[in-house]
Parts: structure tokens; C-alpha cells; sequence
């Protein structure tokens, strides 16, 4: 009777989890629908921004100007911003960002910083010793670009000063609630997309002018990149935690029918002895 009792203890603890788990699946559902709506609506915009500089690079009359976000030298320090999450409860997916962002680190020859954005990151790159340069956390769901405005700062700031030769940006792309990719990709110096083969930029009158509107465009394009990428990240966070609450509150349904089962057949047999030992005393 009291291996019974303990199964019963275990049971309603493991009914609680599963209807906490059940609850944070339906907040990260809503979360989740929000963050995907934003990162998805974000891409068109940084494709056209992105096109924009690369037809102002291509301007004859630009081609001898010098632009520092522009300009590409020998590489001998590089930056990561690497972004991850504040909280876990996510599955992998800080972990595949975390190996990726520290395979990345042993396979350079040269000095590498680092600019941590959320705890996940900052805490393994702790352990494993690495140089932080700065760290940012608590930029909580519900993002604007001025939440990122001061990383970007700080970004361009050590590349305009030379305090940094190439930076990178690492993150979580979302590709639907299934699937998030862990990414790195080059963030400065800014390299426009190419022109397709065989064709012109097209000839447009920039007011105030090519040169101004570049200057302008350059520093904005750093500020949405890093903005879009915590979009996509919390698009994926969000996700990820939908199904590995999902899982979790599965997993705890299927332990409660098995210790059902068990606390049955312990009760069913425990009947069957005290019959049996009436059967004998009569």
C-alpha cells in the first residue's frame, strides 16, 4: 500500500508538470506567432536596403570616395556578435550556436572579441574563457530597433577605429517552427550583393545627393541587420520552445499512463494475495 502511495505522489507531481509545460507551450504558441510575423515581414526590407547600397557603390562618381564601413584591410583582429537567448526551455538551440560560434574561434589564427547578446551565450563563452568585449541581455520579446541600436554602436565604432578588422554576426535563422538554423555571417566590413552578369545599376537622381544618401544608408543597414537577426532569433526561440514543451508535456502524459499501469497491476495484485489468504484461512 505504500509503494502505491509513492506512485500516486509521483503521478500528481508529473500531472503538475505536464499542465505547466502545457501552459508555456501555449504562451510560446502566441510568442511565437508574433516573433514569426516580424522576422518574415523584416527580410524584404533588408533585401531592398541591400540593393539600394549596392547600386550608390557602383556610381562612378563614388568609386574614389571612402566610406569607413566600406573600406576592406588586412584582417587582424575579428569581432562576433553573438546572439542568444536570456532563458532556456528552448532545446538545442542555443547549444548549436554555442558550438558553431566556438568551432568558428578555434579554426582562426588571429585574435577574436566577442559582443554577447543574451545570457545563453555570454555565460558559455565564460566558461570556455573567450574575450568578451561587451555584453547585452534582457532585450526582452517585444523589440524595437532602439533595443539594438547600442550594440550597433558599439559595432561600428570598433570597426570605424580600426579596433577591429572584420565583424561577424552570429545567430539563429528561422525557417519555420520545425527548423532554425545556427548562422554566421559577415557583418563588416559591408559587402554590397553583385550586380547579376550582363547588367547595369540603374542611373537615379539622389537627392541631397549619391554620396550623402551612402553615408546615411550605411550606418542604418548595420543597425537593421543586427535588429533583424534578434528578430530571428526570438522567432526561433519561440518556436523551439513550443515543441520542446510540446514534447515534454507528451512525454509526461505517456509517464502518468505508465505509472498508472504499474499502481493497477500493484493494486490488482495485492487483491489477489489478500483473496488468496482468505481462500486458505477458510
Amino acid at each position: 500500500m505504500a509503494h502505491n502511495q509513492n506512485i500516486n505522489r509521483h503521478i500528481n507531481t508529473v500531472e503538475d508538470t505536464a499542465k505547466i509545460c502545457k501552459a508555456m507551450e501555449m504562451i510560446a504558441t502566441v510568442k511565437m506567432r508574433r516573433a514569426q510575423d516580424q522576422a518574415i515581414v523584416g527580410r524584404p526590407y533588408i533585401e531592398k536596403i541591400s540593393q539600394v547600397i549596392s547600386d550608390l557603390a557602383t556610381q562612378r562618381q563614388l568609386q574614389s570616395r571612402q566610406f569607413p564601413l566600406l573600406n576592406k584591410r588586412d584582417v587582424k583582429k575579428i569581432s562576433i556578435v553573438h546572439i542568444t537567448t536570456d532563458r532556456g526551455l528552448c532545446g538545442d538551440l542555443n547549444d548549436k550556436l554555442n558550438h558553431l560560434v566556438s568551432d568558428f574561434i578555434l579554426q582562426q589564427t588571429i585574435p577574436v572579441s566577442l559582443i554577447t547578446v543574451g545570457k545563453k551565450g555570454r555565460n558559455f563563452m565564460h566558461r570556455i574563457e573567450q574575450n568578451i568585449h561587451a555584453e547585452f541581455s534582457g532585450i526582452g520579446d517585444h523589440l524595437s530597433i532602439l533595443d539594438t541600436h547600442p550594440i550597433a554602436h558599439i559595432v561600428m565604432d570598433d570597426y570605424i577605429s580600426t579596433e577591429v578588422d572584420m565583424v561577424y554576426l552570429a545567430y539563429v535563422h528561422f525557417i519555420n517552427t520545425s527548423v532554425q538554423e545556427p548562422v554566421i555571417d559577415t557583418l563588416l566590413p559591408i559587402e554590397p550583393p553583385s550586380l547579376p552578369f550582363g547588367s547595369e545599376s540603374e542611373e537615379y537622381i539622389w537627392e541631397p545627393g549619391a554620396a550623402t544618401v551612402l553615408e546615411g544608408l550605411l550606418p542604418r543597414y548595420i543597425d537593421i541587420r543586427i535588429y533583424h537577426a534578434v528578430l530571428e532569433l526570438i522567432a526561433s526561440e519561440q518556436s523551439a520552445r513550443m515543441v520542446a514543451m510540446r514534447n515534454a508535456s507528451d512525454n509526461a502524459t505517456k509517464m502518468i499512463e505508465d505509472l498508472t499501469l504499474i499502481m493497477n497491476r500493484i493494486r490488482q495484485e495485492t487483491i489477489t494475495d489478500e483473496i488468496s489468504d482468505i481462500t486458505r484461512l477458510s
